[in-house]
């Protein structure tokens, strides 16, 4: 599982059967500093209700295909977490609700 912040939707209304309905959100990945990207911006499939600027747990390749919505399915990308909050070392180094 990677961090990546929510930074916007993907709408596809004409895609592949084997798609799940679930939303497509563009992601981008980020160091653990949770604000300085890494990489380049991915489409995953959102399973878990993820809204833009949130911060987010991934997978990708084999694992994005390990949930009940995408067993099966053509996907690459998936988010499977929300962030509520990161402890490194005994300290919270994110709070979902500091953030706001």
């Amino acid at each position: 599982m990677q961090f990546a912040r929510v930074i916007g939707n993907c709408v596809a209304t004409t895609k592949d059967e084997k798609l799940p309905r679930e939303k497509l959100l563009v992601i981008q990945p980020v160091d653990l500093t949770f604000s300085q990207p890494k990489g380049t911006p991915l489409v995953g499939i959102d399973v878990v209700g993820a809204g833009v600027g949130e911060l987010v747990l991934f997978v990708s390749g084999s694992s994005a295909r390990q949930t009940r919505l995408t067993e099966n399915r053509p996907t690459d990308c998936t988010i499977m977490a929300i962030v509520d909050y990161v402890e490194k070392e005994g300290k919270t180094i994110f709070s979902k609700h500091k953030e706001k």
